[in-house]
């Protein structure tokens, strides 16, 4: 999944307008503009399309997560250069607040069987022996699986797969 797929999945799923996707990204100390917004949310094809690198995605989801939970105390963590989807997931998992029991409820939702030690593994540093990198149809499934959570009645997304 490319960037802009995971910013245009997250706006779907959360009904995300402009002016709140400003926000989001303001929460985490980017000036993003609505022309930006409406750029990266363009298709791969359009002229106006404007690739969303991975310190713009790690600063929105940074964001996503004090607006969904609140900035915590201290120094605010600073955006990731370099991000892959155990991150992404990581960071979605925060802002949803949500238990190991919660991720296997949503992947359940749309028929996607995994145990919570093949989930735990998502989690771990990279270094580590029981380790394993989310794949594309993992976060692609997760996404999908938030959607019908929130919006049970969208079936068609619009958006590719």
């Amino acid at each position: 999944m490319t960037n802009n797929d995971i910013l245009r999945r997250v706006r779907y799923t959360f009904d995300l307008k402009d002016r709140t996707m400003i926000e989001i990204f303001s929460l985490a100390d980017l000036n993003a503009t609505e022309e930006q917004i409406s750029a990266w949310l363009k298709k791969d094809e359009d002229d106006a399309f404007l690739k969303l690198n991975d310190t713009e995605l790690a600063t929105f989801l940074n964001g996503f997560i004090i607006f969904k939970r609140g900035k915590r105390d201290g120094p605010q963590p600073k955006p990731e250069k370099h991000l892959n989807n155990n991150m992404v997931f990581q960071k979605l998992r925060i802002a949803l607040n949500l238990t190991a029991d919660d991720v296997l409820t949503i992947f359940r939702l749309v028929s996607f069987r995994l145990s919570s030690h093949e989930l735990s593994a998502f989690f771990r540093k990279p270094g580590h022996k029981n380790y394993r990198e989310c794949k594309d149809q993992i976060l692609r499934n997760f996404l999908l699986g938030v959607q019908c959570q929130l919006r049970p009645n969208h079936t068609d997304s619009g958006l590719e797969s």
